[in-house]
């Protein structure tokens, strides 16, 4: 037990001078496991993406379909608003920015809002989904996502905050505005960019 808590502060620390842990995170071995609400329980028998919105071509895939589309393995790290940090995550799926090649994205479109199960949202700037290792995530580590990590597929934004990786993901809303999703509403920060500790819209007092 000792030993594997000095193990992780060993690695944490050597983590924080290579300049890979965000101000106020602290490494995890382990992978929390961190939502509102019950598990989704998806039939991928019935389950679809649909992308909508400012699109050139609204479109739908079954998970057979989805499948198909050719994929992308990266390799990141993920920061967790509640304060933990993993490193070296192996994710796999299309690469967001191929994947709107399907559909055509509009010169309107200026946000990606994801909506997932339970009524789940999230919003970024399409200009953040565009980064290099933005996927559509179906596997982790080599397998299917499990329920408790989005299957059958989630997004991934290694830029942000993990709140902003929805999990369950049903469909893509290309906008020309900007709508807050849950969390947002909630008072967490618009943007959640790790790095600038963007955790809430306002100092909270409790």
């Amino acid at each position: 037990m000792l030993k594997s808590f000095m193990d992780r502060r060993d690695e944490e620390r050597q983590m924080k001078e290579a300049g890979r842990l965000p101000p106020g995170q602290a490494l995890t071995q382990k992978f929390p496991v961190l939502h509102y609400g019950p598990v989704a329980q998806i039939d991928v028998s019935t389950w679809a993406l649909s992308v909508f919105g400012e699109v050139e071509r609204e479109l739908r895939w079954s998970w057979d379909e989805f499948r198909q589309i050719p994929t992308t393995t990266i390799t990141t790290d993920i920061h967790c608003v509640t304060g933990w940090s993993k490193f070296d995550t192996a994710w796999e799926g299309p690469l967001f920015r191929d994947f709107i090649q399907l559909c055509g994205v509009k010169p309107t479109a200026q946000y990606v809002i994801a909506h997932a199960a339970h009524g789940f949202t999230a919003n970024l700037p399409l200009e953040a989904m565009l980064e290099d290792n933005v996927l559509l995530a179906w596997k982790y580590n080599g397998d299917y996502l499990t329920p408790e990590h989005g299957y059958p597929v989630r997004t991934v934004v290694p830029q942000r905050y993990f709140w902003k990786s929805a999990k369950w993901l049903l469909r893509l809303e290309f906008s020309p505005v900007d709508r807050p999703g849950f969390w947002e509403q909630a008072g967490y920060h618009n943007d959640g960019d790790p790095w600038k500790e963007e955790r809430f819209q306002r100092q909270r007092f409790f």
